[in-house]
């Protein structure tokens, strides 16, 4: 009995020991996570109305996330998402972006004593010294640039700093995740003529590229193409889980090759490939994304407020602490910790400044009309061959009630 007693005991103090450590090191190094729902879910709540007392972000309740989650996780910078669905394409996507970027904005404005609205570095690295949450903006599918790399300079310069170049649908120059499902058929077979476009205008202005959502075709073009490193905002480990939203291993090939990031998700469909997932095996996936493209490899980005089912041990953000102790438990060292936990994506994120000219003009390439989707929703200046053009079915229409009148006559 008493035996039993000194192994519970001892294992009791371990974990303690281990969760301590945890928390000594992200009090140095906070954490930088690189995707968080928390705006969709303030548009799904509230309409965006972030000053309605039940949006009150310091006791916000029914998401994963909240400020004092946040303090109690160890968060130092977060990637929000300024997400729009698919079923935007070719409609309202780019306005409704807009008003997600401008969300993003006034939850620095209404709490600056928690977020600082960070667009480099720097700013994360301030953040990190004054005890803030450095908040940078995400934009969560290409279909949210319409296809215009005017308005990918446009979102720019209102502060994106990542775009997911698909989300769950292609673009007419990127080919999403669902091609290599089967549920889509491939139009681009990776990127398009100008889908390479759109990557080098991202090398130049400084825009981290994002391939979590992309085809496998797509995430090898751009690892080929890309001037500087990628990032992978919300992904996991392929050969622990076959899910094709995951990083397959040739694909962490390139990761290591190119000083790329991985960040890991913690979705359970994404995790185990069941409805269940547990603490214990997203730590599976860090080790493995390490052991196979390096410690400079591998991040975190939990996907919190964005999915329906999250481990068990990891039901919100607060619990950063549990999974660094698991992962100290594991033997990793402190440098590999404070790599995975902020400093990695510091070094890609500086990589992409350094890549970054803005003495360079524009890139002023069009994509083809052709090309466009949404033709209805849509006009054709600019482009005199279609300038003129009629919508489609309008003559056929026009022929067939011409005939039909003289019929009756």
């Amino acid at each position: 009995m008493w035996n039993w007693w000194f192994w519970f005991c001892l294992a009791l103090c371990t974990a303690d020991q281990f969760r301590d450590e945890a928390e000594k090191i992200m009090s140095q190094k906070p954490l930088i996570d690189g995707h968080n729902d928390l705006p969709w879910q303030i548009l799904k709540k509230f309409n965006g109305q972030l000053q309605k007392n039940e949006a009150n972000l310091n006791t916000l309740e029914g998401t994963h996330t909240n400020i004092p989650k946040l303090k109690a996780g160890f968060v130092g910078a977060q990637f929000w998402s300024a997400y729009v669905p698919c079923d935007t394409e070719n409609k309202d996507a780019v306005k409704r972006t807009l008003e997600q970027i401008d969300l993003i904005y006034r939850m620095c404005q209404i709490y600056p004593e928690t977020f600082l609205c960070a667009t480099n570095s720097s700013h994360i690295e301030q953040a990190f010294q004054e005890k803030k949450v450095a908040s940078l903006i995400g934009v969560e599918g290409g279909h949210s640039i319409d296809s215009s790399l005017g308005v990918l300079r446009m979102m720019y310069h209102l502060g994106m700093r990542y775009l997911t170049l698909t989300h769950s649908c292609n673009t007419p120059w990127a080919d999403n995740w669902l091609v290599d499902k089967g549920d889509d058929k491939a139009q681009s077979h990776g990127l398009s003529a100008f889908g390479k476009e759109v990557v080098k205008e991202m090398n130049r202005l400084g825009v981290l590229i994002d391939l979590s959502h992309v085809s496998e075709a797509t995430m090898k073009a751009v690892l080929l193409l890309s001037k500087a490193p990628v990032i992978f905002s919300h992904s996991s480990a392929y050969h622990l889980c076959p899910h094709k939203r995951n990083v397959p291993d040739n694909i962490l090939q390139l990761v290591n090759k190119t000083g790329s990031l991985v960040m890991v998700n913690f979705y359970n469909d994404y995790v185990s490939c069941q409805k269940e997932a547990t603490l214990s095996q997203v730590a599976d996936h860090l080790d493995y994304i390490k052991n196979t493209a390096g410690p400079g490899a591998v991040g975190f980005g939990g996907d919190y407020d964005g999915v329906g089912n999250v481990p068990t041990g990891l039901q919100d953000v607060s619990t950063y602490p549990d999974l660094i102790a698991e992962l100290l438990r594991r033997k990793w060292t402190e440098t590999e910790v404070k790599n995975a936990l902020a400093d990695n994506l510091l070094r890609v994120f500086k990589e992409v400044e350094k890549v970054s000219n803005h003495n360079e003009l524009p890139n002023e390439n069009v994509i083809s009309y052709n090309e466009l989707e949404g033709k209805d929703c849509r006009t054709s200046y600019g482009y005199p061959d279609h300038s003129h053009q009629q919508r489609p079915g309008a003559l056929p229409l026009a022929l067939t009630l011409t005939l039909l009148y003289l019929w009756l006559l």
